[in-house]
């Protein structure tokens, strides 16, 4: 199965427009949103790569920026398309992260790279993706990357689901440091801090923050669903006063990469 079928065959068979709408969901967007509009100015033209379902995309079309979309999986088009709400600036195209051809050089204020680095299987095409993403942001622009976190899904899939001992787990498992070993197989390409930091050396760029975007949540996710609407918005206070605290960041099942890009050519 190549990359396209995978990537089909798991989005369709998945609610993703649901994902980030419940409470527990709702975390992982509410913290990201906050840093979005940390950022935002009047008058900015923002791109979203692997723009799923549009879920942040037509947030910010609706506070009035002029949004473009790009998105692989077609059902997550047609979603897409349907969410649109009447006034929104908005466009939505078929698109790979790893070729933005499409798009000039330094056309938009702010980049948002949300979900293609999930299921990019090679170091080649991590840099290819990233490296398009920075050359469609105008010098100066904010570009938001985010990955999912390696110790995360050790804890959660490996042990608490208990597949730390299944063969086929096993062996795709980093006996010394714990590092999971990612394929197409499995959907998800897993980080920690220093694979990004490694990534990102040869760039031109000021990183801003590095954060968790959920944090704990998935392992309190009962808990967090059952907050009432004065404790969840303590909960959400709580994780924006340590989202970025390196003792924390490493156990979220997302992280953030925010940097501006530099003035080079």
């Amino acid at each position: 199965m190549d990359t396209m079928a995978a990537m089909t065959a798991y989005y369709t068979s998945r609610d993703e427009d649901s994902r980030l709408k419940t409470q527990r969901g709702s975390v992982e967007f509410l913290v990201t949103m906050h840093y979005i509009q940390k950022y935002l100015k009047s008058g900015m033209r923002i791109l979203e790569i692997g723009a799923g379902t549009g879920v942040y995309s037509h947030e910010l079309a609706r506070m009035g920026y002029k949004v473009d979309a790009v998105e692989l999986v077609e059902h997550n088009i047609e979603v897409f398309r349907e969410n649109t709400a009447e006034g929104e600036d908005i466009t939505v195209t078929q698109g790979d992260a790893r070729d933005l051809s499409a798009f000039g050089d330094e056309e938009y204020d702010m980049v948002l790279l949300l979900g293609p680095m999930y299921h990019l299987f090679t170091h080649d095409d991590r840099v290819q993706a990233i490296s398009e993403t920075i050359r469609v942001a105008k010098k100066g622009g904010i570009v938001m990357a985010a990955y999912c976190g390696n110790d995360a899904t050790v804890m959660q899939f490996c042990f608490m689901r208990g597949m730390i001992k299944d063969p086929y787990y096993k062996e795709r498992i980093d006996a010394d440091t714990y590092k999971l070993r990612s394929d197409l197989e499995e959907i998800f390409v897993l980080y920690r801090k220093e694979d990004v930091d490694s990534l990102m050396a040869g760039f031109d760029i000021e990183r801003l923050h590095y954060i968790g975007t959920d944090l704990l949540t998935k392992y309190i996710g009962d808990t967090v669903e059952s907050f009432d609407d004065e404790t969840f918005e303590l909960y959400i206070d709580y994780c924006l006063a340590v989202c970025e605290r390196e003792d924390m960041i490493g156990f979220s099942n997302h992280t953030l990469d925010i940097f501006r890009k530099g003035d080079k050519k």
